[in-house]
């Protein structure tokens, strides 16, 4: 193994590394914990000009990835700080041959003084090669968001004096375990911050669609709901997964609830537990293994059939000659 020298007289931008290898964005994932689909390279996101834009397939969120082939510069720093000021909700990647001790600690600072709505991560990346393969790259994280460190916004302060009710508190509570019990037993599996409401959303490796681990405790029951809400393309993969009902349920090893919803913005696939009520903590071990193995089902069942399916080989039934 040798690391990759400019020296060398080669040259590797890395929207060119990034943007046509899945491999390496994922790589990129990996090491900021985050499921990323690349939406485009060099593109315009309002006014500004993303290197590499991607989404956060769990959150449907934006991810900017902002690059240098040298040390980091005040130049980058402020293009952050206009990303940021611009976007309500985003994550942001800096990335660098080198980052300095200014710039490292200025990411630090922002990470702390920014609410949850904005993260910023910086990495240093350094170019490897095995024999004679192909280059490729490795990151290590000189600076990323600290959960504990983080300040909730004006916004979030206000919403966790509505969301004391004693429902949300066992919400969060129960989300908090979860999360705990995810991250020691699964490895493809990415919980969000917990938070109190009544669903913990997940990636599919797609932003068709995703996976919820949902709370009823009025019904006294959890379920696993595949979520689909790719605007005019919703209904078309819905019933294009419809139509291998049969062969999903058989897979899934169940039946399911199938809502197509129409007039609403999502459509649903749902697999219901009333075997375990979230408000009796007793049940919580069960509960969370349950959930736990249902939601990898889904990722395994789902996520190839999402990935493949094309919108256009759907036409609605009621379509006729005008």
């Amino acid at each position: 193994m040798e690391k990759y020298s400019e020296r060398a007289g080669k040259t590797v931008r890395l929207p060119q590394l990034l943007g046509p290898t899945e491999g390496n964005l994922a790589l990129l994932g990996d090491t900021v914990g985050l499921d990323l689909e690349c939406e485009a390279v060099e593109k315009d996101v309002g006014p500004f000009r993303a290197d590499i834009l991607c989404r956060e397939t769990g959150s449907n969120s934006l991810v900017l990835i902002e690059n240098q082939v040298e040390r980091t510069d005040h130049t980058h720093l402020g293009q952050l700080l206009t990303y940021a000021a611009g976007l309500n909700t985003v994550t942001i990647v800096w990335i660098a041959k080198r980052f300095t001790d200014e710039h490292r600690a200025a990411l630090d600072w922002l990470n702390e003084i920014t609410g949850d709505e904005i993260s910023f991560f910086g990495l240093e990346i350094e170019l490897w090669r095995i024999g004679d393969s192909p280059i490729a790259p490795k990151f290590n994280v000189v600076s990323k968001p600290n959960e504990w460190t983080k300040r909730p916004s004006r916004t979030t302060a206000v919403e966790d004096k509505v969301n004391s009710s004693p429902t949300r508190q066992l919400q969060l509570e129960y989300w908090q375990h979860f999360r705990d019990f995810v991250l020691e037993n699964s490895s493809v599996m990415r919980p969000q911050k917990p938070s109190p409401c009544h669903w913990m959303n997940f990636s599919l490796g797609s932003s068709k669609a995703f996976p919820s681990a949902l709370l009823n405790t009025q019904s006294g029951l959890i379920s696993v709901c595949l979520q689909i809400n790719k605007g005019d393309d919703r209904l078309a993969i819905f019933n294009l997964l419809m139509q291998e009902k049969d062969i999903v349920e058989a897979e899934i090893g169940s039946e399911l609830v199938w809502e197509e919803k129409p007039e609403k913005k999502s459509s649903h696939i749902i697999l219901r537990n009333a075997e375990f009520d979230p408000k009796d903590k007793t049940c919580w071990p069960n509960a969370h293994q349950w959930m736990l193995e249902t939601l990898e089902k889904f990722r395994a069942v789902f996520g190839s059939k999402i990935k493949s399916i094309d919108p256009g080989d759907w036409q609605p039934e009621d379509v006729g000659d005008e």
